[in-house]
């Protein structure tokens, strides 16, 4: 990002909880490190009839009530002289030659600009087409522009691959930013680092060391005030298509020739596409479906209500590297607590010469990769406690970011992928052929649960971690469900 150049950033749906509990305090702290450039403006663009004062006002109350810790109230007034606001209906084409008018009297000059979608689903594809009716999405050589677009993006791969028609029609996929703000987090970042910049690990990443892999996204609230669109779009949608395929796709992909974003996207959907999906009977005996108590007692849910707010999911990755390899998933809503971590399990040692005792299980080392609450990594290893015996005991060797680097100095998600979309950095970005595919993976489980023999719809109770069935998913083969990162 060349900071000499100008740049607007134009945010729909500005009125929304998104905007004052993500977009602005990023923006805001970006600003504070000086990583703006220096002639920018932030305008929001929704229905409610706000002056630019009153949008000033709002953002700041946002920020004192859900970012005080990001707060410079020296450095606010600055920052707010960039905040500008112009009511408008996303689904009125008259309003987006309003807004255009209103940008280029604001810009004076003709500015890069970062359109984003903070609305709900169904208003992108009108965004998206008015855009590029009212010429607002053509690029020159010297000024660019972009479009985020939040998830979900599509509820199914039909809408998916709808969903990218739409913008394919105005917009090249280089101008096209879909978010998902677990790819922006550090340890998620870091993942590529450790794998391919230690080479202590990535000679044992494969199936011949690995027993199987564990990728937990836990919540402890419950659906809330989500519930109505929760309960179209289930744990699934909500969950698994993005956040946790994701991860899978990071945590299993080959080494990409560069670090950059279209080498790193190519061997994500590689992998992606090399998951085995789950039909009929498989998907029967491989995925746990399940809805805490109490769900269908929830505003706007049906009292009948057969939708998951957890699953479990047993896949494969059928390539060389991972052939038999098991990767569980799992994810709900009202659990025990919020963790969100990746397990990789060792295989235990083929030959153990010690004498142990008969009923001490021979241990496995495993690297818990902590994604929060505690960003970091633990590494579990076998030592001989002092003494004549040959006793084991299990150890971890850890590393916090909190421990080594100030909290200040790592950034937040929407910080960082707010950062990369003015730089034109797509690395942390999802590409249509990645939404496709992971939709691919998703739909196959979809459709087993619609059929006659799909797995029972579980419950289990609010603040446990999941139902029964999960657990025997995983002791089938004498395997459990690991905490590896636990609250310091």
């Amino acid at each position: 990002m060349n900071k000499q150049n100008p740049v607007t950033i134009i945010i729909f749906g500005a009125t929304g909880d998104l905007t004052r509990r993500k977009l602005i305090p990023g923006l805001f702290s970006l600003f504070c490190r000086e990583l703006l450039p220096e002639r920018f403006a932030v305008v929001g663009f929704s229905r409610t009839e706000w002056s630019d004062d009153e949008f000033r006002e709002q953002m700041l109350a946002g920020m004192k009530e859900l970012a005080p810790a990001m707060l410079d109230e020296a450095k606010w007034p600055n920052f707010a002289a960039h905040l500008h606001y112009l009511p408008g209906n996303a689904t009125e084409a008259a309003d987006y030659q309003s807004l255009e008018s209103f940008l280029a009297d604001l810009e004076g000059e003709t500015a890069s600009r970062l359109y984003y979608l903070s609305t709900a689903p169904r208003f992108f594809e009108p965004i998206v087409t008015y855009l590029g009716q009212a010429n607002m999405l053509t690029e020159t050589a010297e000024r660019w522009r972009r479009v985020v677009i939040e998830k979900p993006f599509g509820s199914d791969l039909a809408s998916a691959q709808a969903l990218n028609a739409v913008v394919h029609a105005v917009l090249k996929e280089d101008q096209i930013y879909r978010i998902d703000h677990y790819l922006a987090k550090e340890t998620v970042q870091n993942l590529l680092v450790f794998r391919f910049a230690n080479t202590l690990f990535e000679p044992i990443w494969n199936r011949n060391y690995i027993d199987h892999v564990q990728i937990t996204v836990a919540e402890a609230v419950d659906v809330g005030h989500r519930a109505g669109y929760y309960d179209r779009a289930g744990v699934l949608r909500d969950m698994f298509q993005n956040h946790l395929l994701q991860l899978l796709a990071l945590v299993a992909m080959e080494p990409p020739a560069a670090f950059d974003a279209d080498a790193i996207r190519d061997e994500k959907v590689k992998l992606l596409r090399a998951v085995r999906p789950l039909t009929g009977a498989e998907a029967a005996a491989r995925t746990i479906r399940a809805q805490y108590d109490g769900y269908c007692a929830a505003d706007g849910v049906a009292a009948d209500s057969q939708t998951a707010t957890y699953a479990a999911l047993e896949l494969y990755v059928d390539n060389w590297r991972w052939r038999g390899v098991p990767f569980y998933l799992r994810s709900g809503k009202a659990l025990a607590r919020k963790v969100s971590e990746i397990i990789v399990q060792f295989k235990e040692p083929p030959h153990l010469m010690f004498t142990i005792p008969a009923d001490q299980p021979i241990p496995a080392n495993y690297l818990a990769l902590c994604l929060q609450p505690h960003e970091g990594f633990h590494q579990r290893i076998e030592l001989k406690e002092p003494g004549p015996a040959v006793k084991l005991r299990s150890v971890d060797m850890d590393f916090h970011y909190e421990d080594l680097f100030r909290p200040e100095n790592v950034p937040e998600a929407y910080e960082t992928l707010l950062r990369n979309a003015l730089d034109g950095d797509a690395t942390l970005f999802t590409r249509a052929d990645g939404i496709e595919a992971a939709w691919q993976v998703i739909d196959s489980v979809l459709a087993a649960w619609q059929r006659d023999d799909a797995p029972p719809l579980a419950t289990y109770a609010p603040g446990s971690w999941g139902p029964a069935e999960a657990d025997e998913l995983m002791g089938r083969n004498g395997r459990h469900w690991r905490h590896g990162c636990t609250d310091k």
